[in-house]
C-alpha cells in the first residue's frame, strides 16, 4: 500500500477556484469508482490543502494522471498557489477508520 501527502498553499484570491477543480476531480472519481485507490482532500483556512492518496499497486497509484479533470486541476495549479505543490511518501502509524486496513 503507498500512502502520499500532497501540500500546498493557495493565493486568497484563488482558493474556491482551487477547491472546484478539486471536487471536479472527485466527481470524476465518484463516476469511475476505481478500484484499489483512496483520495481525500482538506482545506484549512489559509488556503493551504492537503491531498491524501492511497493506492494498492503502482498501477493504481497511476488513476488521478488518467483523470480528465485532474489535468485541469493541474494546469496552472502553480500560478494559483504561494507555496507550490510538495509531496511526500508517508508510512501509517495508525488510522481509525480513516483508511482501509
Amino acid at each position: 500500500m503507498k500512502h502520499h501527502l500532497i501540500r500546498y498553499r493557495t493565493k486568497p484570491e484563488l482558493v474556491d477556484e482551487n477547491e472546484r477543480l478539486v471536487k471536479a476531480v472527485f466527481r470524476e472519481l465518484r463516476d469511475k469508482s476505481p478500484e484499489g485507490f483512496r483520495y481525500m482532500t482538506w482545506r484549512s483556512g489559509d488556503g493551504t490543502f492537503f491531498h491524501l492518496v492511497e493506492a494498492a499497486t503502482e498501477e493504481q497509484a497511476g488513476t488521478l494522471p488518467g483523470l480528465a479533470a485532474f489535468a485541469t486541476f493541474q494546469n496552472g495549479i502553480r500560478d494559483r498557489c504561494i507555496e507550490p505543490p510538495h509531496r511526500e511518501a508517508m508510512t501509517v502509524v495508525g488510522s481509525y477508520r480513516m483508511l482501509d486496513q
